[in-house]
């Protein structure tokens, strides 16, 4: 029975639902970590520190990868699935459906953008601190030590092109945590139509606390270079 919960659309569901609640608490709790820099660069690099590459901050990481991993992978296979079942309607001219948001039809879209700015971001930070820890190196490329996050953030975010590039990657994930967060509240089981505009306001406000935190960031750093 497992086995076929599994398969099925609906045990597709509740895996992205649980890995999207996870990854949601995960970007509540890195969003509240930058915030930290706004306030006190050394409270920054503090945590950086305790972090790094110790076994605990890479147990995470791997859990963290899995769940990105998992998460996308049902993304892709519900909406091919959701295309071979709509067959040629797809094709037809439609109406705006009533009640439906933009960002509910193009959640693969709106996930691909995310997880490209995922890519960059690895690039600009993973790449040069839990990864340099990793390889026993004590200087990344940039010369800086693995735990000296402060200063790699405020040069990287010392470039327009980079601080555009995060502000469009963060309003991609503010239009997509508006819709998952609330698709992942209707497969859990709160699907009561009393509930639906509670629910919807629910995930906007999640959303814009999350995203508005770390675009906070990176214009303060960009601001008081």
């Amino acid at each position: 029975m497992v086995n076929k919960l599994s398969m099925s659309s609906i045990g597709k569901k509740l895996v992205m639902s649980i890995s999207g609640a996870f990854l949601v608490l995960f970007l509540a709790f890195h969003m509240c970590m930058n915030l930290v820099l706004v306030f006190d660069a050394e409270a920054y690099n503090a945590v950086c520190g305790f972090l790094g590459a110790n076994w605990y901050a890479v147990a995470g990481t791997v859990v963290l990868a899995a769940g990105v991993g998992i998460h996308f992978i049902c993304a892709i296979i519900l909406s091919i699935q959701n295309l071979k079942a709509r067959g040629n309607i797809r094709y037809a001219v439609t109406v705006k459906e009533q009640g439906v948001e933009w960002s509910s039809k193009n959640m693969l879209v709106l996930g691909i953008v995310v997880v490209l700015g995922l890519l960059v971001h690895l690039v600009h930070f993973w790449s040069k601190m839990q990864l340099v820890e990793l390889m026993g190196m004590h200087e990344n490329s940039l010369g800086l030590s693995p735990t000296e996050g402060a200063a790699l953030v405020q040069y990287t975010f010392s470039k327009l092109c980079n601080v555009i590039i995060y502000i469009v990657w963060l309003v991609a994930l503010w239009f997509h945590l508006t819709h998952g967060v609330w698709s992942m509240l209707h497969t859990a089981g709160l699907n009561n139509k009393r509930w639906m505009k509670f629910l919807k306001c629910f995930s906007k406000v999640v959303a814009t606390i999350i995203v508005g935190g770390f675009i906070v960031t990176v214009l303060a750093i960009y601001i008081g270079q």
